[in-house]
């Protein structure tokens, strides 16, 4: 089957896979790719990152989520799980605080300084050591995620990488890197939050 080749836009982006393809072929392309990312998953390393999110849970300390675009989103969307669907009866709540939802924040750091420190300057007076911090990202090289997780790596916080392709800067940065080795963005994100159902489950089940 032919591929797709690379994008020439900045950043190492690649296109979306096959072309020429109706959409039931495209469908299956897509399903037979999602089928091998699920069968490739490092499931160690998801367990070490379910591991730093319930004992972040155990002991009161705050859960960190961000990225941006689609992964701004899955950031979101993860921190309400952690806190509201692993609610149980009896076990404490997850402290998860996604840094992509204060947009207000967000702007003025951009406009003031520069986006490249949107998630630092959030970060910075409220990091703890041994809080988690959860970085989401396709390429692995979004330069605001990679100063938030230097940071992170100064105050003595753990750090989980949600990475695709072949997780770039950030994986070399973050203590647990969870690798979806593809180049389709649509699937790399689906399996970022297919992790982040997973763990949230786990929480709420988890004794």
């Amino acid at each position: 089957m032919k591929t797709a080749p690379r994008s020439t836009r900045p950043g190492g982006y690649h296109d979306t896979g096959p072309g020429g393809l109706d959409a039931e072929k495209f469908a299956r392309w897509y399903r037979d790719e999602m089928t091998r990312l699920w069968r490739e998953l490092d499931l160690e390393a998801l367990s070490r990152a379910a591991a730093l999110v319930l004992d972040a849970r155990a002991k009161g300390r705050h859960v960190f989520i961000m990225g941006n675009g689609g992964s701004a989103a899955a950031a979101s969307h993860m921190a309400v799980d952690f806190s509201k669907t692993a609610e149980a009866k009896g076990k404490p709540r997850v402290k998860s605080l996604s840094l992509t939802d204060n947009v207000p924040f967000l702007s003025a750091v951009a406009n003031d300084h520069s986006f490249d420190a949107a998630f630092e300057h959030q970060l910075d007076p409220l990091l703890k050591p041994k809080d988690v911090v959860i970085l989401i990202t396709g390429s692995g090289n979004s330069p605001n995620l990679i100063r938030a997780a230097r940071l992170s790596r100064r105050r003595g916080a753990a750090t989980v990488g949600l990475l695709g392709f072949d997780g770039g800067a950030l994986r070399r940065l973050v203590d647990v890197p969870l690798l979806i080795p593809s180049v389709q963005y649509g699937a790399i994100e689906d399996m970022h939050m297919s992790i982040g159902h997973i763990i949230a489950f786990y929480l709420k089940q988890a004794r």
